[in-house]
């Protein structure tokens, strides 16, 4: 699988260099992920740009690390502007996953959720405070 990594403090985005997500590929991608998640990343922005096909089990592992991500807090961010493709994962990867069009509009989304997900522990903590009283 021919990709590119960069990594931040706050998301990891790898861009994929491949028409099709099949074959062996769907394996590798799935242990860079899981790499990934060693590291602390739970936000992931794949740039899948080039990508125009993804057998089923690439979905299965986009699946995969869509339902990691969402379990440490995180997001996982398709990035793909082909309607087919969006289409297909749809349908075959279930109506959770996240598609923009662009690697900023990801990299704002991933902003966005550390921001929800900084707001709601801090109304957890206000609720705990004042459960804490009674």
């Amino acid at each position: 699988m021919n990709f590119t990594i960069e990594k931040t403090e706050r998301y990891a985005l790898i861009r994929l260099a491949e028409a099709t997500l099949d074959g062996d590929m769907p394996a590798t991608f799935e242990t860079l992920n899981r790499n990934l998640f060693r590291e602390g990343y739970s936000n992931i922005i794949v740039d899948m740009e080039p990508v125009q096909s993804v057998d089923t089990a690439g979905v299965t592992a986009i699946r995969k690390v869509n339902r990691q991500c969402t379990s440490e807090e995180g997001l996982l961010i398709l990035v793909t502007d082909n309607d087919d493709l969006i289409e297909f994962l749809d349908k075959a990867g279930g109506s959770d996953l996240t598609f923009l069009p662009t690697v900023e509009e990801a990299i704002d989304a991933v902003f966005m959720n550390e921001l929800e997900n900084d707001f709601r522990s801090e109304d957890d903590e206000e609720y705990n405070a004042g459960m804490d009283r009674d």
